[in-house]
C-alpha cells in the first residue's frame, strides 16, 4: 500500500508544546549544571550546562541499577538469588552496609542496599556477580551507555567513587533515569520510594537503610531516584516525581550544600508542573486505526501502540491539534513487533510528536487455497 494520511481533529483543546527549550534564568542557581524533562518524551523543558562533563558521585549507580534489572529481565539473576560478597567487595569506601569477606545476601537485599542506602559494598557485589568482574562490569556499563547513546559519559567503577576519567553530565543523567525507569517500573519504584527499611532482618546484624534522598518526605510526588556526592562531585540529585498523569525527571549537579541541592531540584519541579501538563491520547492496545493490505487473510488489520500514548503541553496559547496517521510500504507477512507507521501530531501543518504504531496481530500472506476461498465465498 501506498503512503496513507488522516489528519483529523484531536477530540481535546490542547496547549502547543513549545519546540525549543523554556530557559528560565532563576532556575538552579546553586548548581554548575542541571536539566528537567518529561520521563515519557524525554522532552527537554529546562536545561543549564546539560551537557557539560561533570563527576557523578553515586548517581552512577542509576547506571548500576540498569545492569542490575537487565540481568532480571533475562533471567541471569533472580531476585531470590543468594550472593556472596568477595574481598574486594568488602573493602569499598564511602556509603555501604559493612559487607564481610563471605557474607552472603539476597539479590532483592542488595538492590535496597543500593537504592536506599547507595551501598558502594553492595554495588560491587552485584556487578561481580552479573559479570564475573567488577572491571568487566564496568565495560557493560560503558557499552550501554553507548548503546543509550550518552555522548558525554564514561565509567571507571560501579559506585561512583571518585576517578578523574569517570564522568556524565545532566542530560545524560536524565537519559539513563527515563530508561531506568522503563525497565524498573513499578519494582523499582516500590524501593526508590521508601525513606527507609532494614536488611539482614533476621540476623544479630541488623541494619537500617536510610534513604539519602530528603525530598521523599519533603516534596509530595518525588518516588526516586539517587543522590550522591564525594568533595571533587559536589551534591548530586537525579529527582523522579509524579503528578496526575505527569512525571518529570529532574537533575541537579556539583551543588556547594545538600539542602541548596534539594531547594534547586523543589524550584525545578514546581516550574515544571506549573507550567506543563499532559493528557493521554491513546491506551496501550487501543485500536488507533484499521487498514486493509492486499493478499491478507483477513479483511483488515487492526493498528494499536504498543504503549500508553500522551501528549506534554504548555498551559498557554490553547490551540487545536490535529493528528495524522501514515503508513509505510506494507508488505506481508507482518510483524506485530515491527512498526508499520506513525502517528504525528500536527500544529498548522508542522509536526510536534510522532508515535510508532503496529499491526495488532501477525498477519500472513494469502496462501492459493486462501485465495481460491475467497473467490468462492465472493460467488456465493
Amino acid at each position: 500500500m501506498l503512503k496513507k494520511g488522516l489528519c483529523l481533529l484531536v477530540g481535546i483543546m490542547m496547549l502547543f508544546c513549545q519546540v525549543n527549550v523554556v530557559h528560565a534564568t532563576n532556575l538552579a542557581s546553586g548548581a554548575e549544571s542541571a536539566v528537567l524533562i518529561d520521563a515519557q518524551s524525554q522532552q527537554i523543558l529546562y536545561q543549564k550546562n546539560a551537557t557539560k562533563k561533570l563527576y557523578p558521585a553515586s548517581t552512577t549507580k542509576i547506571m548500576t541499577m540498569i545492569l542490575l534489572f537487565e540481568a532480571i529481565q533475562e533471567k541471569r539473576l533472580k531476585w531470590d538469588d543468594i550472593l556472596t560478597c568477595s574481598a574486594y567487595a568488602s573493602s569499598m569506601g564511602g556509603s555501604q552496609v559493612y559487607l564481610e569477606e563471605n557474607e552472603t545476601m539476597s539479590v532483592f537485599e542488595l538492590f535496597k542496599c543500593i537504592a536506599i542506602a547507595s551501598a558502594n559494598d553492595a554495588c560491587v557485589v552485584v556487578a561481580e556477580n552479573i559479570a564475573g568482574s567488577h572491571e568487566e562490569f564496568v565495560s557493560m556499563m560503558n557499552e550501554k551507555a553507548k548503546a543509550l547513546k550518552l555522548k558525554n559519559t564514561h565509567f571507571v567503577n560501579c559506585t561512583g567513587l571518585h576517578d578523574k576519567n569517570h564522568y556524565t553530565c545532566a542530560k545524560d543523567l536524565s537519559t539513563m533515569a527515563a530508561y531506568l525507569l522503563q525497565i524498573g517500573g513499578k519494582k523499582l519504584l516500590a524501593v526508590t520510594s521508601l525513606y527507609d527499611s532494614y536488611v539482614r532482618e533476621k540476623t544479630k546484624q541488623k541494619f537500617w537503610l536510610v534513604n539519602t534522598n530528603k525530598l521523599l518526605k519533603q516534596y509530595p510526588g518525588v518516588d526516586g531516584l539517587k543522590t550522591g556526592f564525594t568533595k571533587e562531585a559536589g551534591y548530586c540529585i537525579v529527582t523522579t516525581c509524579k503528578k496526575k498523569d505527569l512525571r518529570l525527571i529532574g537533575v541537579v549537579m556539583n551543588e556547594d550544600k545538600p539542602q541548596t541541592r534539594n531547594e534547586d531540584m523543589k524550584g525545578l519541579l514546581n516550574f515544571g508542573f506549573s507550567k506543563y501538563q499532559q493528557v493521554k491520547l491513546y491506551n496501550k492496545g487501543e485500536i488507533i486505526d484499521t487498514v486493509k493490505v492486499k493478499d491478507m487473510v483477513e479483511q483488515k488489520i487492526n493498528v494499536v501502540s504498543h504503549k500508553n500514548l500522551y501528549y506534554l503541553y504548555e498551559k498557554t496559547n490553547q490551540k487545536k491539534l490535529k493528528k495524522k496517521i501514515v503508513y509505510g510500504s506494507l508488505q506481508l507477512p507482518i510483524d506485530q513487533k515491527r512498526s508499520i507507521g506513525k502517528l504525528i501530531l500536527c500544529n498548522n501543518g508542522k509536526a510536534v510528536a510522532t508515535y510508532p504504531l503496529y499491526s495488532e496481530k501477525n498477519v500472513k500472506k494469502m496462501s492459493f487455497l486462501d485465495k481460491l476461498l475467497r473467490v468462492y465465498q465472493s460467488l456465493i
